[in-house]
């Protein structure tokens, strides 16, 4: 079956990359200073039009096809929840579910997540949950400045607060953004092997369906040290 034939990302490197820990220093001690772009601005106004700032906060970040973001919104009726992908054609292929037939405690914005994260942190924002599902792994050794842990925004990510979740079917990827929150929060972040009953995207369907091992760090973000 086509379906379920997925691969494992295919990659020279086995281990978490033996540049990053030093790309994590460097974006710590020299703060991202990259103009935000007018429409991402306005994709943050767009996020929280329906807001009643009494709702707590969850981002789905790359969300996709938004199926995630359903789930979520459908799983947290008290929260207010944000599905953020860059691209506009992933964002309309949310079908077969209707317009009238989407929860009302949620919403999709087109947005550079670059600009997204860093808006969230200057209004001061905090997410009760955070959501980074199946990100692009970027597989190859000379990718790692293209993954989420070794870009310069990392160090925003934590600052959102609230329980943040990485997901991937890629071992190395979740251990390198479990160093990379180690290096940024000062303490250890744990991460593993997971199953899953009820898939929160078509990704994590197709690989469960495939045999995949799948990998998930999860981290309460607020909780003492």
């Amino acid at each position: 079956m086509s379906y379920a034939n997925s691969r494992i990302p295919a990659s020279a490197q086995q281990g978490v990359h033996e540049h990053l820990a030093a790309r994590v220093g460097t974006h710590l001690a020299h703060p991202f200073r990259k103009p935000v772009a007018d429409y991402n601005r306005s994709a943050h106004a767009q996020a929280f039009a329906g807001w009643d700032r009494c709702a707590p906060l969850i981002l789905d970040a790359g969300c996709g096809v938004g199926h995630s973001t359903i789930e979520l919104a459908r799983t947290f009726p008290d929260h207010w929840v944000i599905g953020v992908d860059q691209s506009e054609d992933r964002l309309q292929r949310r079908k077969p579910y209707p317009e009238a037939l989407l929860p009302a405690n949620m919403v999709f914005v087109r947005a550079d997540l670059v600009d997204f994260w860093r808006l969230l942190v200057d209004d001061g924002l905090r997410l009760a949950r955070h959501y980074i599902l199946y990100p692009n792994p970027w597989p190859k050794i000379g990718h790692l400045g293209r993954r989420w842990p070794a870009h310069p925004v990392f160090p925003f990510i934590p600052r959102l607060g609230g329980v943040l979740e990485c997901r991937s079917n890629w071992s190395v990827y979740v251990a390198e953004f479990a160093l990379a929150l180690e290096l940024t929060l000062g303490r250890p972040v744990p991460w593993g092997t997971f199953e899953t009953g009820r898939p929160l995207t078509p990704f994590e369907r197709k690989y469960r369906d495939s045999g995949q091992t799948l990998y998930r760090l999860c981290v309460d973000l607020d909780a003492a040290t």
